[in-house]
């Protein structure tokens, strides 16, 4: 399993960055992202504690990534955000999407997927065909999630994003424990948004290839 959306205390997971990572080994995790809230209020503070994590490498048998989630900037500022994320050293950039069960500004999924700074739009909901041809065009990943809630436009995501073109994850949105899954959960969950097999492997094989060019 290969996770590049969780959350720790850093925002408003439960878990310290340590046990987060631990319990993620335990579920068969070979990569995880701690991408933690941020907006322009905070950025700088969650990505010099999450760095820190880094050093789980040491002695876990899995790669730790540093990021963030940019969670309810306004669409005119995303683009600003992302670059300065990376700027500060954000190894994945997550933006939360357009999900049906919050008020995410409208705009936010078509701001996000210009930028070749976001790697994920998270949970983007009922994303158009043009916008997920933007993403295609620009290497941004959208997000087929296992988070309650979020996961109920998982199908029209994979629907649309196969139709442009563009690239899928599985990712958790884990904030407690009992969400992490396996690897075979999170096949499932693909399986359940309406892919093959064969598509589901490569959904999760997309996730295995962000890690491998953040560790070229």
């Amino acid at each position: 399993m290969i996770d590049l959306h969780t959350h720790s205390i850093f925002s408003d997971g439960e878990l310290i960055p340590s046990e987060l990572v631990r319990r993620a080994v335990i579920h068969g995790y070979r990569a995880i992202a701690i991408t933690d809230h941020a907006d322009f209020t905070n950025v700088e503070h969650v990505l010099k504690c999450l760095k820190k994590a880094k050093y789980l490498e040491e002695v876990m048998d899995i790669k730790v990534l540093a990021g963030v989630e940019i969670t309810h900037v306004p669409p005119a500022k995303i683009g600003k955000m992302a670059r300065l994320s990376k700027e500060l050293g954000a190894e994945i950039v997550v933006v939360h999407g357009e999900t049906i069960v919050e008020p995410v500004a409208p705009g936010t999924n078509k701001a996000s997927v210009e930028l070749a700074d976001v790697d994920i739009l998270a949970h983007p909901g009922f994303i158009t065909i043009e916008e997920a041809e933007k993403a295609a065009a620009n290497n941004v990943h959208l997000e087929i999630t296992s988070r309650n809630g979020h996961n109920r436009t998982n199908g029209h995501v994979a629907k649309i994003a196969f139709e442009a073109g563009a690239k899928c994850v599985v990712d958790t949105d884990t904030h407690s424990p009992e969400n992490l899954i396996t690897r075979e959960t999170a096949l499932k969950i693909a399986r359940g948004a309406g892919l093959t097999l064969e598509q589901a492997e490569r959904v999760l094989n997309n996730s295995q290839k962000i890690v491998d060019e953040k560790y070229q």
